[in-house]
Parts: structure tokens; C-alpha cells; sequence
């Protein structure tokens, strides 16, 4: 018998006894693509923060002459300033997604503020190429994703700066996000849809489901006859100012409309159970994000009530609003149980495995354990 190398004692070297010291966790390694995507996306923040400060500072870039951004007054200074530390806070989700700590934070503190970055982002990742594209096919222009009346409001060049870093900062902040998902979440998303088991709670998920999918038709529908041309509900400048910019994004948001209605309701009623979970999953997620958090965006921004009377939302349209904030707020609230729930079955899982699993392990380890005696003996 030859003594341990690492502790001077005759215990096996296949055995760790008490003076020796735990084994260190490998290194956290965060790879190239991860890096890459990290600068990326916080590189992207440079255009939006930097116009912002010059405004807030008092400069003029990209605003002509006649603009209702010229007459904010303080409630635009604070705008300005919010939306400069919102933007700032893509920074600390790119380091929260690939830095060691990231892993050790509280799951809401992550979820949450990337749910109202996807709500964010998503509309005019979607929305701005279309844009673009429909203009080059020789459609008419307009103010890209964007409310309001024909008055200048910033010059061209701003929302294609703008805009393209925003859809920049989508795609680095969607890839870092799936990355860390798969690596600590990834249990919780695989699988079919017909693997999914009952739970005693699941009446009350199809109930909500449904609530929130009937709660989805008020925005849809306004989506859908705003988007063919009719002009219920609108406000005077925005009805006249109707450009091909304004029916691509009302096509987008009745996209997500449906998007949110099919994801949530196929979690809830799971009648395609070779479906991949996947798939309602990411629906349920970018749907109810685009009808909460914009739907509060473009509130905000009505209320506020920057420019003409004429270019402020209309009863109708707040109203439209409210209720897609509603909706969206529904379905995540379904899918933070949906989640809460898998996580403990995966759980119970787990500490079944391991009970069942502890009798044999306890039987391997008495049979080396005799091995070595009869050694000893010999």
C-alpha cells in the first residue's frame, strides 16, 4: 500500500480523506462567441446614448426645424434620461449573461428585464426592415415605427442609426440570452408537448389561457382594421398621415397578436403533442412582451401627449392599449407558474433518482470496500 501523494497517508488514491482539500471548480469559461457577442451588443448602446446626451445637454442633432421634440419641456428631459438608463441597462444584461455572477442571480432578476427588452425591440426588429423593404419596392415613406402627424419630427438618418443599433442590440441580447437559458434553464424547455404531465392547477392554466387569449382580441381586432384601412378609433393627424410605414407596423402587431394567442393556447390545451415546447414557448414569450411592454410604451407616450391635439391617442386607442397590456401580462403571469411548476417536478425528479439510486450506490461502495479488505488481508 503506498501512501497518498497529496496527503502523506496510506488512504487510497481513489479516496479524498478529511485533510484534503475540496476539489476547485473548473474556471468559468465564458468562449469567443459569447465575448463577441458581448461587445456587440454593448457597442450597439453608443448611437442611442450618445444622441440622447447631446439632447439633454441641449444640442440639436437630427432634430429639424418644427419639431415637437423642440418643446418637450422637463417631462422630455426626464424622458430622455430614462431612456438613456434603460438602454444602459442592456450593458448589465450583456455582463449579467456572461459573467460568473451571472449564474447565482435570482431567476426574476434576469426573466424580467429581459421580457421588457424583447417587448421593446421586437416590434421595431420586425417592423423597420419591413419598412425599409416596402420603401424600396416604391411604397410610400412616412416616420418609421413610428406615431404621429406629417410635422418633422427627426431627420431620416436618426431612425436608421437609431433603429439599426436597437435591432443590433436584439439580436447580440436574444443570442447571449438563449446561450444562458440552454446552460441553466435547459431542462425546463425540452421535450414535446405531450411529455408534459397534469398538474392539479392545470384547469386554472386553460382558464387563464383562454382569458388571455379572448383579452388579445381587442388589440387584434384594431390591428387588423387599422392595418385595411379603416380609421375607427384613430386620431385625426395620425389618419391622415397614413403611409405605408404606419400598415406595416399595425401588420406586426397584429402578428404578435396571433403569435401570443397560439403560443399561450397550444401550452394550455396541448393538442399537437408532437410539438416541440419550444415552439409555444418562444410565441407565448415574444407575444406577450410586444403586447405589455409596448402597448405601455406607446401609453406612455399618449399620455404624455407631445405635439397637436390632433396627434394625441384617442380614447379608442388608449383603450386599446390597456387591454393589450392586460393580455400580455396574463400570459406571463401563466407561463411564471408554467415554469414554477416544471422546475419543481424536475425537482421531485431528481431526489426520486437519487432515493432509488442511494441502495445501489450504497451496495457498489460495500462491495469495494470488502474488495479491499480481502487486499488488505492477502
Amino acid at each position: 500500500m503506498t501512501a497518498n501523494p497529496r496527503t502523506g497517508t496510506d488512504a487510497p488514491p481513489g479516496e479524498r480523506t478529511s485533510t484534503d482539500a475540496p476539489p476547485e471548480d473548473p474556471p468559468y469559461r465564458v468562449g469567443r462567441a459569447r465575448s463577441v457577442l458581448r461587445v456587440v451588443a454593448i457597442a450597439s448602446c453608443l448611437p442611442y446614448v450618445g444622441l440622447k446626451t447631446a439632447w439633454m445637454a441641449g444640442g440639436r442633432l437630427g432634430i429639424p426645424d418644427g419639431s415637437p421634440l423642440l418643446d418637450g419641456g422637463p417631462a422630455l428631459a426626464v424622458a430622455n434620461g430614462a431612456t438613456v438608463l434603460m438602454d444602459g441597462a442592456v450593458v448589465v444584461l450583456a455582463l449579467l449573461l456572461t459573467r460568473p455572477w451571472g449564474l447565482r442571480v435570482p431567476a426574476w432578476l434576469l426573466v424580467l428585464p429581459m421580457w421588457v427588452a424583447s417587448g421593446l425591440l421586437l416590434p421595431i426588429m420586425t417592423a423597420f426592415p419591413v419598412q425599409l423593404a416596402v420603401r424600396l419596392l416604391g411604397g410610400g415613406g412616412g416616420r418609421p415605427v413610428g406615431e404621429g402627424s406629417s410635422e418633422p419630427f427627426l431627420d431620416p438618418w436618426v431612425f436608421g442609426v437609431v433603429y439599426g443599433g436597437f435591432i443590433v442590440q436584439g439580436l447580440a441580447l436574444g443570442a447571449l440570452f438563449a446561450l444562458y437559458a440552454r446552460e441553466r434553464w435547459g431542462d425546463l424547455w425540452r421535450g414535446r408537448l405531450r411529455d408534459l404531465p397534469e398538474s392539479p392547477t392545470a384547469p386554472a392554466l386553460r382558464a387563464t389561457a383562454v382569458a388571455a387569449a379572448s383579452a388579445a382580441l381587442v388589440p387584434g381586432v384594431t390591428h387588423l382594421l387599422w392595418a385595411t384601412g379603416s380609421t375607427a378609433g384613430l386620431e385625426a393627424g395620425r389618419a391622415a398621415d397614413r403611409t405605408s410605414d404606419f400598415y406595416v407596423l399595425e401588420a406586426v402587431g397584429l402578428l404578435f397578436v396571433v403569435a401570443t394567442a397560439v403560443g399561450v393556447l397550444l401550452l394550455a390545451f396541448r393538442r399537437t403533442g408532437r410539438l416541440s415546447l419550444r415552439l409555444p414557448l418562444v410565441l407565448a414569450w415574444c407575444g406577450s412582451a410586444q403586447l405589455a411592454c409596448w402597448g405601455g410604451w406607446l401609453s406612455l407616450a399618449g399620455l404624455m401627449g407631445a405635439g397637436e391635439a390632433a396627434d394625441r391617442p384617442t380614447a379608442a386607442t388608449m383603450v386599446t392599449y390597456a387591454v393589450q397590456m392586460l393580455a400580455g401580462a396574463l400570459v406571463v403571469t401563466l407561463g411564471a407558474y408554467f415554469f414554477a411548476e416544471r422546475a419543481e417536478a424536475t425537482a421531485r425528479s431528481a431526489k426520486k433518482y437519487a432515493v432509488a439510486s442511494a441502495p445501489a450506490a450504497r451496495g457498489a461502495l460495500d462491495e469495494s470496500r470488502g474488495a479491499l479488505d480481502e487486499s488488505r488481508g492477502s
